[in-house]
């Protein structure tokens, strides 16, 4: 385990090889001549090897989206991807945490609960209010009082006027009352009855006892707080093992078209035999049909893998969420991850102790308690206290302002409410309970997500010391076959097929390789809060 260089080899047939047999028979065709073969047989001089690492970028904040999370590309050159960023497994990593989206929305909700704890220990404080109105008044309508009181002085007036000019005519005479009953209602009615108000005032208001509903509303936000920050750190283990799982998924899309592609070649250099052959004489119709079968096959699988290539590719930037003109590459070369040096008990312990999902569930049952204390607080006894003192002018008249005060205590008591508290509080009793049951189904299935997830490291792990020997064993059945080939005893399919097998033992080592960097990633996500888990890097 550790190799961290070069493992990946796919094998060319030899020029050297195929040119040796040929130009022995060439007597048996005269019609082709060793020039022709030499000129037409093209195939690589030496063996390839695959390179699985590339120069990162050295500055990934290039690679971040628009800063404004409400913006989308409205023309096809937004979306149009640039040249290949090739990024290590670490800056991806550090682009997941400063990007992902359900990481910032985590700690959106945490800041959000550190201010619903606020608004609840409010509630230790006193309540201080200040009231002020300003009010103008006066009279409307006349009452019937007065109203006769003028009728009367209307009769009184006309009386007099009646004995002092007895030719009055009837129209004078109303001219009279209507100036007299104006007067009389403008009397009434001045501004001496007007009022222009300014009232103030200043109360403070204090729960001294509510039933410990106060205690208990600060106690569930101060656990709220705690389950949304182990939810934060719950997501960012999420990211962390995603971002690991996409970016082996695309090393291993990469290797996979590399070896594709040279499958094609040597695919290619097949046919090339045995069109050669067949123009020798030494071939058949049927060996060059089934050469172009081999290739076609080739090829669709390397269309096939380029396309997941393709997708792993994008499945990595949406995980990453970077810019979308941004197409992302592998840096690093492919090698293990990691040693897991934990024994399977110790592991297990290990994802009890950290697992923030447990610690969880045992907030929400302590939350259900204090929501039980909240709902039976309703009929519990509640004492209050309050002062208030306030202050009255009239503008209007000639007094000086007025105040007073006022100090009470206040004490409520619902004694009958209908049965609401009580079930208020055995609703908290079932939702304590629902908590238990899920903490031990959560147990269970994180115990059996651990040992999966050994288990497969193990397996992975013993398949990469098979398919290295493997391997090798198909390194030196190659060597024979070729040796075999060159001392006119075996043939160019036996080279062929020991190539064959040589590769696709290179391919299963790759993908033991893979596999094992896979559940070591989902391992360590099992166990979580691992030294290295990144949680101080937090933006």
């Amino acid at each position: 385990m550790g190799q961290k260089n070069k493992f990946i080899k796919v094998v060319g047939v030899s020029t050297a090889i195929a040119l040796s047999n040929i130009i022995t028979t060439v007597a048996q065709a005269p019609n082709v001549t060793a020039q022709q073969i030499a000129q037409e047989s093209d195939l690589p001089d030496t063996d390839r090897e695959i390179e699985s690492g590339q120069q990162p970028v050295s500055d990934v904040k290039k690679l971040n989206p628009s800063g404004n999370p409400l913006s989308f590309p409205t023309t096809p050159e937004e979306v149009q991807v640039d040249a290949q960023k090739p990024i290590t497994l670490e800056q991806a990593l550090q682009l997941s945490l400063k990007n992902n989206k359900e990481i910032e929305e985590a700690r959106i909700q945490v800041e959000r609960a550190e201010a619903e704890l606020k608004q609840q220990k409010a509630a230790l404080y006193p309540n201080l209010d200040l009231t002020s109105g300003l009010s103008y008044g006066n009279d409307l309508f006349l009452d019937s009082v007065t109203e006769q009181r003028i009728d009367q002085d209307v009769e009184d007036t006309l009386d007099q006027a009646r004995a002092q000019d007895p030719n009055l005519t009837d129209a004078e005479l109303g001219q009279i009352e209507d100036n007299v009953r104006q007067s009389a209602e403008d009397q009434f009615t001045d501004t001496s009855s007007a009022s222009f108000d300014f009232q103030g005032g200043l109360g403070i208001n204090y729960d001294i006892y509510n039933g410990g509903r106060r205690g208990a509303s600060i106690r569930a936000a101060e656990k709220q707080l705690r389950s949304t920050e182990l939810d934060l750190e719950r997501i960012v283990e999420e990211a962390r093992f995603e971002t690991a799982r996409d970016y082996f998924n695309l090393q291993n899309g990469d290797a996979q078209v590399e070896i594709q592609q040279a499958a094609v070649q040597d695919a290619t250099q097949t046919l090339k035999d045995a069109q050669l052959l067949q123009k020798a004489g030494l071939g058949t119709k049927f060996e060059v049909l089934q050469a172009q079968v081999e290739l076609a096959q080739a090829e669709q699988q390397l269309t096939t893998a380029i396309a997941n290539q393709n997708i792993a590719r994008r499945q990595l930037a949406e995980t990453l969420s970077v810019s979308h003109s941004t197409d992302l590459a592998t840096a690093d070369q492919i090698a293990e991850a990691g040693i897991w040096n934990l024994k399977l008990p110790e592991t297990i312990v290990q994802a009890f102790k950290n697992r923030a999902e447990l610690e969880q569930s045992l907030l929400q049952r302590e939350i259900s308690q204090e929501q039980r204390t909240i709902a039976l607080s309703q009929t519990r006894p509640n004492l209050s206290a309050s002062a208030n003192y306030s202050l009255n002018d009239d503008f209007e008249d000639d007094f000086d302002i007025t105040d007073q005060y006022q100090l009470g205590l206040n004490l409520q008591w619902r004694l009958f409410d209908g049965g609401a508290a009580s079930a208020g509080a055995e609703q908290a009793d079932r939702d304590r309970e629902i908590a238990e049951t899920q903490f031990a189904n959560l147990r269970n299935q994180i115990r059996f997500a651990v040992e999966q997830a050994f288990y497969q490291l193990r397996s992975n792990q013993n398949n990469i010391i098979t398919t290295t020997k493997e391997v090798e064993l198909a390194t030196e059945s190659l060597r024979l076959a070729r040796l075999r080939f060159q001392s006119g005893v075996g043939t160019q399919t036996d080279v062929i097929d020991a190539q064959t097998a040589l590769t696709r033992a290179r391919g299963d080592r790759l993908s033991s390789i893979i596999d094992y960097n896979q559940s070591y990633a989902d391992l360590i996500r099992q166990v979580s809060n691992t030294p290295d888990n990144g949680l101080q890097d937090l933006p």
